[in-house]
């Protein structure tokens, strides 16, 4: 039967108790209360007794655990598995990210739980920097450095907010190498007479997107996301916070832009998407990515690209299998409405805060660039159906 005693200079009782090798051992109740440290002392006792006859189970062991906690402590122990955990984790991201990135999120947390397998209903404390490795080289598999290491910042960011909450002590997954990053993959421009294929096969919501990318300048994820209440048609605006860096864009309308949303009908919601089927890939909780392989599609059909192999091939291949880049992709528009602006001959600061792209001389020489100067240089860019 466990006992307790006390030991010079110390306020707490030990308990005294049988371990299940049939040695007698001591440890610290953590509490000055005889009636509390003897109940504390019993269940290390009874613990000791389950393991001896074979049967604590991993479930038995943690609520003995959280049984001496809640004594000590009069509190339930915090506790949550893997996938509780995630779960609340992204429900807390609903409302502090935006949908797409919020998306992403919920893949790679999906990913990571598919991966763990059965270890995925285990308490959080029992997740090591080991089953982070083993993701992230599985991830390695399949796809580039770069996209294995944004799985990898996620699954950090969830463990550290699990350490603020309490739940456990350290953050494992920061203990996790991010890979060697690739080096950056060279795009270019579009041309002009490529932009005009590009339109020609594209269906009408595309063009409308290919329009946006080119005369915006802006990156596919943050357009599909386009409601009508980001249109301004009375100032000829887009208004807008960028999902990559959280800066608030305010963009004129160019001629072109302001006739092709003037050809769309008009809805009665002002929170409807401005692309309705781009809006609902980005957001159907699977990748947006799906929207990108749509504008590859495009590319292809205007011979402007390759087809992507076929998974079989890429299975064949096992981990060595990588999604083959391309020097064309619908970020290229970004790159395009750049150099477009920088031939018009808008200085290289217009043309950055009309991107958004972010520039030291802006934030070192400048505190706004006038709306008219945005105005000016946006009128500058090229008719491309006129090819002026």
């Amino acid at each position: 039967m466990a006992s307790l005693r006390r030991v010079p200079r110390s306020p707490y009782w030990i308990a005294c108790f049988t371990l299940p090798d049939g040695i007698r051992t001591n440890r610290s109740t953590g509490t000055a209360d005889r009636r509390q440290a003897q109940r504390i002392a019993n269940d290390f006792e009874d613990a000791a007794a389950e393991a001896k006859a074979g049967r604590l189970t991993e479930a038995r062991a943690r609520k003995t655990i959280a049984d001496i906690f809640a004594i000590g402590n009069k509190d339930a122990l915090p506790s949550a598995s893997v996938k509780d955990y995630l779960e609340s984790w992204l429900k807390r991201k609903e409302l502090e990210a935006g949908e797409a990135t919020h998306a992403r999120y919920a893949v790679i947390c999906r990913q990571f739980l598919a991966h763990l397998g059965p270890k995925a209903g285990r308490d959080l404390l029992q997740v090591t920097a080991k089953e982070f490795v083993s993701f992230r080289d599985f991830q390695a598999g399949k796809l580039s450095a770069n996209s294995v290491n944004i799985c990898l910042k996620v699954l950090r960011a969830a463990m550290a907010q699990a350490v603020r909450d309490g739940l456990i002590d350290n953050n494992e997954a920061s203990r996790v190498s991010l890979l060697k990053r690739e080096d950056k993959f060279q795009r270019r421009p579009f041309t002009l007479p490529e932009l005009r294929r590009i339109l020609e096969v594209a269906d009408e919501e595309w063009r409308g997107l290919i329009l946006f990318g080119l005369y915006t300048g802006q990156r596919l994820g943050d357009l599909t996301m386009l409601t009508w209440q980001n249109l301004d048609l009375g100032r000829r605006e887009l208004r807008l916070s960028t999902e990559k860096t959280g800066r608030r864009q305010i963009i004129p309308l160019s001629k072109q832009l302001v006739q092709y949303i003037e050809s769309l009908p008009a809805g009665d919601d002002p929170k409807a998407p401005l692309f309705p089927r781009a809006y609902a890939v980005a957001t159907n909780g699977t990748t947006g990515g799906r929207n990108s392989k749509q504008f590859h599609a495009i590319l292809v059909q205007c011979g402007l690209s390759r087809p992507q192999k076929q998974k079989s091939d890429e299975k064949s291949k096992g981990r060595s299998a990588r999604r083959e880049q391309n020097e064309l992709s619908f970020h290229c528009l970004r790159h395009t409405a750049t150099s477009l602006l920088k031939n018009a001959g808008v200085s290289e600061v217009v043309a950055r805060d009309i991107i958004g792209h972010d520039s030291a001389a802006v934030s070192a020489n400048y505190t706004h660039v006038d709306e008219d100067t945005k105005r000016k240089a946006v009128d500058m860019l090229p008719d491309i159906f006129l090819g002026k």
